[in-house]
């Protein structure tokens, strides 16, 4: 719904610029301030450091295209609120000590530590095991054990959705990706971030389809979202649970 704003903005760029005429627009959960400006000649989305979402675009443009163009660009927008988030929210980090919950598959489990057993960390009867001369290397032995079953799980997703895809993957790598979920890489590798395996499984096998999709479409196109889509009809409602609540594996 367009919305026409209760003041508009007036200011002038230069001699030969026109007033830029201020607008607001709902797509689904997101709201934009529309920018126009005769100076424009294409459109763009700008997330603000408050999380406000500015659509410029040029005074021709109507708004079935506006809101086309932010539906391409909605995933693009999901990840920038989310980073932005990120940076604002400050999430605790883990203590590493007795009772502390951990996710994994989006399921939590409660540390326990003990005396003695073969490896530095285990799962075992649904309860973490970290031995107690490994506590002060616990962030390191976490980020370990979850990158294996990350590697042999996110594999295995790959395999399952490679043919009806129509693609084959060179192979899939695990790594510490920063603020990205996944990508796809030179020679058609699929990169993903560790703690994609602390995400609920439906969740985690969104982004894979994701990532395998880039093989086709490097951009997020209507081509590309269809590729998604096919494979996974309900891929919108995963992106948007993975959007809003993605933080939440934060902090190990």
């Amino acid at each position: 719904m367009l919305t026409p704003l209760k003041s508009t903005n007036r200011h002038v760029d230069g001699p030969a610029a026109k007033a830029e005429a201020v607008a607001s627009i709902h797509v689904d959960d997101l709201q934009f301030t529309i920018r126009r400006s005769a100076r424009r000649r294409s459109m763009q989305i700008t997330v603000e450091r408050t999380g406000e979402l500015i659509l410029s675009a040029p005074p021709e443009v109507g708004i079935d295209q506006l809101r086309e163009f932010v539906s391409e660009k909605r995933f693009w927008i999901y990840t920038k609120l989310a980073e932005k988030d990120r940076l604002l929210r400050k999430v605790p980090r883990k203590e590493f000590v007795g009772g502390e919950g951990f996710l994994y598959l989006g399921r939590s489990h409660r540390l326990k530590l003990v005396g003695d057993q073969d490896t530095p960390l285990k799962l075992v009867n649904g309860r973490f095991a970290l031995r107690h001369d490994a506590q002060a290397g616990a962030r390191e032995h976490f980020i370990r054990w979850y990158s294996e079953r990350a590697r042999v799980w996110l594999s295995g997703r790959v395999g399952d959705y490679q043919s009806r895809m129509e693609v084959t993957p060179a192979g899939v790598k695990v790594q510490d990706l920063g603020y990205r979920w996944g990508s796809c890489g030179k020679g058609d590798w699929l990169y993903f971030h560790w703690k994609t395996i602390l995400l609920p499984a439906r969740i985690a096998e969104y982004v894979v389809v994701h990532e395998i999709a880039h093989l086709h479409e490097p951009h997020h196109n209507p081509a590309f979202w269809l590729r998604v889509e096919r494979a996974m009809p309900d891929y919108a409602q995963r992106r948007a649970w993975l959007a809003e609540h993605g933080i939440d594996v934060e902090g190990i």
